[in-house]
């Protein structure tokens, strides 16, 4: 297997090498993404960015994510299921996050495909984490862009009506919430997703 590539933090200690490429990616990477999440809200919230995140950066989407939250009312779905095409010019307007109607609307209408699954699944949370796969099948941390559990979540949130959630932009998704843990084994941080993970309680 070949050898990790990592970074060196300010700090001295190893990290993702991605979390490198810009000042932004190190507080995420170390604070967010990997560890465990079941908050419906930041579940929805992240499924929407990814869906933005399609075919431009991730750095681009965190630089904007302040305004996106400010625009979408916070990604509660309540809120933003009920959002018309009044709402929608208004955020088409809106410079501070990213302007294209297809992921706007795609966004308006998973609001109202995520009321429905909290209605019928009880939460989103209960929903997405059934969808976590066995670590022990894993392929080695960054190494593939899908998976078998992201190619059957993307294919089960098609059939409920969900748009813009493609196995990649899902296994995104997966990465960042904790449902798997796909920080490189030397990065300094994967241990400390790995605790966060089992003492992690499972929804549903």
């Amino acid at each position: 297997m070949p050898a990790e590539k990592l970074f060196t933090a300010p700090d001295g200690k190893p990290r993702c090498l991605w979390c490198g490429g810009a000042p932004e990616f190190l507080p995420y990477h170390d604070d967010e993404w990997g560890y465990p999440v079941d908050d419906d809200i930041r579940l929805f919230e992240k499924i929407c960015l990814e869906g933005f995140q399609s075919g431009l950066s991730w750095r681009t989407i965190l630089n904007k994510r302040e305004n996106f939250r400010k625009a979408f009312r916070g990604f509660d779905f309540n809120k933003v299921a009920r959002f018309g095409e009044r709402d929608v010019e208004r955020l088409l307007g809106d410079a501070g996050i990213i302007r294209h109607r297809g992921k706007i609307e795609a966004s308006i209408n998973n609001a109202k495909r995520a009321k429905e699954m909290a209605r019928d699944e009880g939460s989103l949370a209960a929903f997405f984490w059934r969808y976590e796969p066995d670590p022990s099948t894993q392929p080695a941390p960054q190494t593939v862009s899908t998976t078998e559990e992201s190619v059957r979540l993307s294919k089960d949130l098609k059939k409920l009506g969900w748009k813009f959630v493609g196995p990649t932009t899902v296994y995104a998704f997966m990465q960042a919430m904790g449902l798997v843990n796909d920080h490189s084994t030397g990065c300094l941080v994967h241990a400390r997703v790995e605790k966060a993970r089992k003492k992690f309680r499972r929804p549903g």
